[in-house]
């Protein structure tokens, strides 16, 4: 039985826990901040195999004496880390010091590049952006441009949204504020003409018509993940758009630009938690579309899916939990089964469809 050591508990946390030990296959230690909502989860699912201690992951000395093994549980095989982004620098420094395979779900640009430092050398793997988007979006696309000679153009769209909104922004609080607000805000990046190039959040706007309903989508940071570098020279344009219903983009402009709240995330961040609900009837939207040359023609294929709430282990969960959960969950049940194959910085699009839709924990994708 593998032991992992997963950092937080909160709404995508839990869920791993739940995955990874109903598997039989893990022995879960779970460190936390707030441990009482986990340790009612693991009672009221009646999960064995999950350990729930407390955990300030900030605090480097404690972070480094769990990591080493010293919390009582022993050594660990690897490490997830379900914290905001700004804290993986630091997980993944020990990860190195350690020897733990590492494992996350940041879209953050500048901490995968630390990662990717981090790992050079190692034995270990160290495989970031696990979830959604980043993570399965581009095991999609990747998947897609392999049945092409020559790829021209990969449009990449995905959705978290409430099925009922109503509100003026059209959106529920599906997972991390601090997230959504690091990929409203944060530069993109994408392949035009050919070329890596810089894109502003929030532009590149357009609309999008699936199963008879209108959405909006505009650039967001992270969501490409590593693919711009992985075909960088390959392909003439390669973009990431986040999905939400028409207005959402405008008002969001309008906190973030005109009332400059990106130059104040932390009220930002206190002003959506407090005025916007956050819901478990959601559906998240996956929409990649790939054009290119194949035996002499030029084709476009698609992929297109809505995941709904699920249940899992006898509790429904949001499909935010669900997909971003099982990404990363067969991520890393994928490469540690393959450990011959993988060691050091991982990407994403390493890893194919086919292995994660037949995959135990990535079968909520099929």
């Amino acid at each position: 039985m593998r032991k992992v050591l997963l950092l937080g508990a909160g709404k995508i946390g839990s869920l791993i826990a739940t995955m990874l030990a109903e598997s039989g296959a893990y022995e879960v230690h779970v460190g936390s901040l707030e441990t009482d909502e986990a340790k009612k989860l693991v009672a009221e699912l009646g999960l064995a195999h999950v350990t729930i201690f407390p955990l300030d992951a900030q605090d480097e000395q404690a972070l480094a004496r769990t990591m080493a093994g010293q919390n009582g549980a022993g050594k660990f095989d690897s490490v997830i880390s379900g914290l905001p982004y700004y804290c993986n620098t630091l997980v993944a420094d020990l990860a190195a010091k350690h020897g733990l395979n590492y494992f996350d779900l940041t879209e953050d640009v500048g901490v995968t590049r630390h990662v990717q430092n981090v790992s050079k050398g190692s034995d270990n793997i160290f495989m970031p952006q696990c979830g959604l988007a980043p993570g399965f979006i581009s095991i999609v696309a990747s998947d897609l441009m392999k049945k092409f000679e020559m790829v021209d153009m990969v449009k990449m769209r995905v959705g978290a949204l409430p099925v009922n909104p109503n509100n003026a922004l059209k959106y529920s609080l599906t997972w991390s504020t601090d997230g959504l607000i690091n990929e409203y805000g944060n530069t993109c990046y994408g392949i035009e003409n050919g070329e890596f190039v810089a894109l502003q959040p929030l532009e590149g706007y357009e609309t999008i018509t699936l199963d008879g309903v209108l959405y909006e989508a505009f650039n967001t940071s992270g969501g490409l993940g590593t693919l711009c570098e992985t075909y960088d020279g390959m392909i003439r344009t390669m973009n990431y758009k986040t999905m939400r219903y028409p207005g959402h983009c405008k008002e969001i402009k309008l906190l973030m630009n005109e009332l400059r709240l990106n130059e104040d995330r932390a009220t930002l961040k206190r002003i959506l938690e407090r005025a916007i609900p956050k819901t478990l009837q959601d559906v998240v939207l996956i929409y990649v579309a790939v054009a290119g040359k194949h035996k002499g023609q030029f084709l476009e294929e698609n992929y297109v899916k809505k995941v709904y709430p699920q249940e899992i282990a006898g509790k429904l969960w949001s499909s935010i939990q669900v997909t971003t959960a099982a990404g990363i969950c067969s991520a890393m049940d994928i490469v540690l089964d393959n450990s011959e194959r993988y060691h050091g910085f991982v990407t994403q699009e390493s890893v194919t469809l086919a292995e994660v839709t037949s995959n135990r924990f990535g079968k909520y994708y099929a």
